[in-house]
């Protein structure tokens, strides 16, 4: 038996509520956390893992779809915590995650900053150094597109960069289920780019979007907005001419 359980936590962050959905994916013995939070988010995913009826303890694997600070924030704190747990990600994310290479959205912050207005400057730097604060976490199995993991009937690696470099979405064959990461978000009942303005390549971003296309998908979990309601084909056909 195997079950896909969104993890919706609501959190407030520069002064507004939004909510951000980790998932859970029971297989057997297994349990694999898909993204982690901001930091200090182990509390929060304590709770919501209970609600399901999963204890914090169980988790056997984690895979980040990539390394923004509110998909990761907590990733080294949970890996102290659960040392047997398998980090996963994209080959490309690793040395970003374990800390060898400098954030990408770091360095776009950094490079930004000049054209920022002076009474932003203050915020923009108190933003960075949070970044710069993410504790690194070695990657302990490398995955590449079209790799699959042996769980839930098989999970495919869907890279799909664009929001950044590394960045994977899964797609669990026998149920049909996308878990998107930043590839798309839900804002209202539409699928968009997450944060275009912030993309590290928006013309891949949407490339990313068309390669979904190409499968079957029954269910669509996206990290902001949570599952999609509707029609998936048609939403992201829409968002692809929308570009």
């Amino acid at each position: 038996m195997h079950s896909c359980h969104p993890l919706p936590i609501e959190v407030t962050n520069y002064g507004e509520k939004q909510v951000i959905t980790p998932v859970l994916l029971s297989n057997g013995h297994e349990r694999i956390l898909v993204d982690c939070g901001y930091p200090g988010f182990i509390p929060q995913l304590r709770q919501a893992l209970l609600k399901e009826g999963f204890e914090l303890e169980s988790i056997t694997h984690i895979i980040a779809t990539h390394h923004d600070m509110d998909h990761i924030g907590s990733l080294a704190a949970l890996k102290r915590m659960l040392p047997g747990a398998t980090l996963i990600a994209h080959e490309i994310e690793a040395p970003y995650l374990d800390g060898s290479r400098k954030s990408q959205r770091l360095e776009q912050a950094e490079s930004t900053l000049h054209l920022l207005p002076q009474e932003a400057i203050t915020g923009a730097k108190q933003f960075m150094e949070l970044l710069a604060s993410i504790e690194p976490a070695s990657v302990d199995q490398k995955v590449r597109h079209g790799d699959i993991l042996p769980w839930c009937g098989g999970i495919e690696i869907i890279h799909t960069p664009g929001h950044m470099a590394g960045h994977i979405s899964l797609y669990l064959r026998d149920s049909q289920t996308l878990i998107a990461g930043d590839a798309v978000v839900v804002e209202d009942g539409e699928l968009d780019i997450a944060n275009p303005q912030y993309a590290l390549d928006l013309e891949e971003a949407v490339a990313s979007v068309r390669r979904l296309m190409s499968y079957e998908i029954e269910t669509l979990i996206c990290y902001h907005g949570g599952r999609f309601q509707g029609d998936i084909r048609g939403a992201l056909d829409k968002l692809v001419k929308r570009y």
